[in-house]
């Protein structure tokens, strides 16, 4: 059962967001019409003030907050950097809660003194995340471990901030692009039942266990081991795993370990969990990753913490990356697994139809997209983007957009995407991750590592599915062998004047007739603005009291009539 709002805080948040929506709505929709832009501030200024402001409400707030900061912080590749240094201090400026109510919620989940539990428990957090912290403990038969528990009173605050987010999300429905490619009350339920699911930390070591289960075989992954009989539903006891923080670039290089291979093997992990496993760790900030030194022959095992030299004559050390934090998960559901393996084997390939009908497949197309231009496009991307690093990315599609907006212009405007909710998580922990891998790597190349592993599934298919090709086969045998009955039938019909043939409008004439609807219910907004202008004018000029109200509905209708267009 979900706890009770603090109403205070939803009302701070809650002020936030609706200042945010006005800010939107004033200067990127109002002043955005081409006779009010010369009157715009500067867009980077304007949110990097936005930014600020967040951070400061999150910091003090905490909360499921501080988690929508972290993401936004590692978004390097599609935020301007002004904008994710603001909110990079987020990944640390989360105050620990004060031990005592600490150990009185571990009392309060065992029904025991926590010296019955652990034998010994550091009163200081080796680590402060949002919702829960995490302390550094021994088993009673002396075993070193971490305890995390949540916070207490957490369920009141995550209760709050989801309130703020549904705010959020109705305010989003204003605007019809948006409305049109996301089911917003879709969103709404997933971020509700995933934020909730990290709060039982009993399912979050069952996702852990999941994992080592999936990964038992690479030797690459670390998970944690969960010990249940110091585990409850608001305190998880795990193995000590806390290594080389994955984001400290001068601790791996100074232990040996490449940074560049470490973001490799984390593309390919997260390649696996997506597109072999379909169950993906959705979190992957840098707070949630670690990298664990092995050692070389003749070493002994590092334990967290513990010093770790570089190798003798600057040779590579072998590592494992640590998963840590499973709280929040991703189920590809059965229906999207297909569709997804078709994308990644047509993107290995350079496949461009063929990622075209992987977007069909997937439902992420709005109906009526044209998929020949579609194909076009991505043809294109693949002509203009094949091998340029990760980290070039951004700069070489700021240089490439007056090409696209040139040549794809109707494409562009029509949009015709829109979001599944199943992947949403899932393309949350790719954007997570592409973060992460341009500060490892700038230089990493998707395409080169994407390639081995398309052509791998591609095999594995084409194995996996023989029968199905041999049916397929059969299909188009018994077709062909129709094919004269058929044509007959159908010149027949031709000859007694029964034809039937159904017609449709071709794709640049529905935009056409679009465009003209569009113009059509644009022309008659701005005749009922000034309608009501006018008259509510007049009719205060004559001291009628109707005016006012008049021309507040003409400002109504004109903000109206604005948003509707987005």
């Amino acid at each position: 059962m979900a706890a009770g709002i603090d109403f205070r805080r939803y009302r701070k948040v809650r002020r936030f967001v609706t200042r945010v929506f006005i800010h939107v709505v004033w200067w990127d929709v109002v002043l955005n019409a081409p006779v009010l832009r010369r009157f715009r501030r500067p867009a980077l200024e304007r949110y990097r003030e936005i930014a600020r402001r967040y951070r400061t409400l999150a910091a003090e707030m905490g909360g499921v907050l501080i988690k929508i900061g972290q993401f936004l912080s590692t978004r390097v590749d599609m935020l301007p950097t002004a904008v994710t240094r603001e909110l990079a201090g987020l990944q640390d400026e989360v105050p620990p809660e004060a031990f005592a109510a600490i150990v009185a919620q571990i009392e309060e989940d065992f029904g025991r003194p926590v010296g019955e539990v652990f034998s010994w428990i550091s009163p200081a957090a080796v680590g402060a995340a949002s919702l829960a912290q995490v302390h550094a403990a021994r088993l009673p038969g002396g075993e070193p471990v971490v305890v995390k528990v949540l916070r207490p009173g957490i369920d009141v605050l995550v209760e709050t901030d989801l309130a703020a987010a549904r705010l959020a999300l109705r305010l989003l429905k204003f605007w019809g692009r948006v409305r049109l490619r996301v089911d917003l009350d879709r969103v709404g339920e997933e971020i509700t039942e995933t934020t909730r699911s990290e709060l039982d930390l009993a399912a979050e070591g069952r996702n852990a266990e999941r994992f080592a289960q999936d990964f038992a075989k690479d030797r690459r992954v670390c998970i944690p081991k969960v010990f249940w009989q110091q585990s409850a539903r608001r305190t998880l006891t795990l193995e000590n795993v806390g290594y080389l923080k994955i984001g400290d670039v001068a601790a791996l290089e100074a232990a040996g370990i490449r940074r560049t291979e470490v973001a490799r093997d984390l593309y390919r992990i997260y390649m696996q969990q997506i597109f072999v496993h379909h169950f993906v760790h959705v979190d992957p900030h840098p707070g949630n990753l670690f990298v664990r030194p092995l050692p070389l022959a003749g070493e002994t095992p590092f334990a967290p913490g513990d010093p770790v030299p570089a190798p003798p004559g600057g040779g590579a050390r072998p590592f494992q990356i640590v998963f840590v934090d499973f709280g929040m998960v991703a189920v590809i559901p059965e229906r999207l697994r297909a569709a997804l393996r078709e994308y990644v084997i047509a993107l290995a390939t350079r496949d461009a139809a063929r990622i075209v009908q992987s977007y069909v497949a997937a439902g992420v197309l709005l109906p009526g997209a044209d998929l020949r231009r579609l194909t076009e496009v991505h043809e294109e991307l693949f002509t203009r983007f094949w091998g340029v690093s990760i980290g070039s990315l951004n700069r070489v599609a700021l240089s490439e957009a007056r090409y696209f907006v040139s040549q794809y212009r109707d494409l562009i405007y029509a949009l015709p995407f829109q979001v599944p909710v199943d992947l949403l998580f899932a393309g949350r922990a790719v954007g997570l991750l592409a973060g992460i891998s341009t500060s490892l790597d700038p230089e990493l190349d998707l395409w080169a590592e994407t390639i081995p592993f398309g052509e791998r599934l591609a095999a594995e298919e084409l194995r996996r599915d023989w029968r199905g090709l041999l049916r397929e086969g059969l299909l188009q045998l018994q077709v062909a062998l129709a094919l004269p009955r058929r044509l007959e039938t159908f010149l027949t019909q031709a000859e007694r004047g029964t034809l039937t043939i159904e017609t449709a409008l071709a794709p640049e004439a529905r935009r056409a007739v679009h465009r003209l609807e569009r113009s059509i219910r644009q022309m008659a907004w701005m005749m009922l603005t000034a309608g009501l202008l006018i008259a509510g004018a007049t009719l205060h000029r004559a001291s009628e009291p109707t005016g006012r109200i008049m021309m507040a509905a003409a400002a109504v209708t004109f903000l109206w009539g604005i948003l509707s267009k987005r």
